[in-house]
């Protein structure tokens, strides 16, 4: 006879402020990426995005195991990697790549159709299906902020296209997989960050020497670039983003990259450009996705979450205890 074995509950519900500060964290993330364009442009010497990558990446992933000494552990080994390569070792140097070749818009914009690659993703992988309101909210926002970026002068390199969606299928993979996997028990954000990093970084070392050789000069301008994208836009946001991975669902945590474009644009701004109607419209839809995304409202059929919002979804119980559907 088949016995059933009841499922323990999931976690209680929260509040909204607790939610909320748990958004607003895991938001400081994408917001510092938003920098990496003007940085990038205006203070890194050109042609070397492999060592841009590697510098950001490996200094902050050695710094964090110093923290954590704690190594991965079976599987773990393998998983950090693939995670490392994806949102690390992958994503900078790419990220490097298309910020030289393309104009700022034009990056963003690629970027901004992340939340889409994850909501496909997630169907394969965490048998998560995106509401109608998620997916209807992060269609406008690339909308949004294609508005806001996009204009007569944006040019289209191949290269810098094929980079830029690159990089983001890569994130996208990347968040999903963190998603499916969690964190193994007694293992924090800062130690998986850490270790990705690390993995990211010492990926990119060996391409770095074979490809581009020698580093470029440093000067001081540049020297503060690098310290600026290895630690706030390195280290920190890793930390503050793998953080709000484990804990909010994955349709509201990807939405939360659109800050990233609106940043650089927000730069744009302060360095004395200005806003049309059109953009000014666009960027207020891309804010109004942005947090539409954060709202929770059920499926046709599926039972709506009490007063408080459950951080994770039930499926995220399953997984972290090596479970899957």
């Amino acid at each position: 006879m088949h016995t059933t074995t009841a499922r323990a509950p999931g976690p209680p519900s929260i509040p909204y402020a607790h939610r909320a500060a748990t958004v607003a964290l895991t938001a400081l993330a994408p917001a510092s990426w938003g920098t990496t364009y003007v940085v990038t442009t205006e203070l890194l010497p050109p042609g070397h995005p492999l060592f841009a990558g590697m510098l950001r990446a490996l200094p902050g992933g050695l710094l964090a195991l110093a923290i954590t000494r704690v190594l991965p552990r079976g599987d773990w080994w393998w998983k950090a990697i693939v995670l490392g390569a994806l949102n690390i070792g992958a994503l900078y140097p790419l990220l490097f790549v298309t910020a030289e070749r393309l104009p700022g818009g034009v990056a963003a914009t690629l970027g901004a159709a992340q939340p889409l690659m994850v909501a496909g993703l997630a169907v394969a992988l965490l048998h998560d299906r995106p509401t109608a309101w998620r997916l209807a909210w992060s269609v406008l926002g690339v909308v949004g902020v294609g508005l806001v970026v996009l204009g007569p002068q944006a040019g289209l390199d191949a290269v810098g296209v094929v980079a830029g969606l690159g990089g983001t299928a890569g994130m996208a993979a990347g968040i999903v997989l963190t998603k499916r996997w969690g964190l193994p028990a007694g293992v924090g954000p800062l130690t998986l960050t850490g270790w990705q990093l690390t993995a990211g970084g010492l990926l990119l070392l060996p391409l770095t020497v074979a490809i581009e050789g020698a580093p470029p000069s440093i000067d001081a301008g540049a020297a503060a670039g690098y310290l600026w994208l290895g630690s706030v836009g390195g280290l920190i946001a890793s930390t503050l983003w793998f953080r709000g991975l484990g804990k909010l669902p994955v349709g509201a945590s990807a939405p939360l990259v659109l800050l990233s474009p609106l940043v650089a644009a927000a730069i744009g701004i302060a360095l004395g450009e200005s806003l049309s109607l059109l953009q000014t419209l666009g960027f207020a839809l891309a804010l109004a996705a942005l947090l539409a995304a954060q709202l929770n409202v059920p499926a046709r059929g599926r039972p709506a979450e009490g007063p408080g919002i459950r951080e994770d979804q039930p499926h995220d119980d399953e997984i972290r205890e090596g479970r899957t559907r």
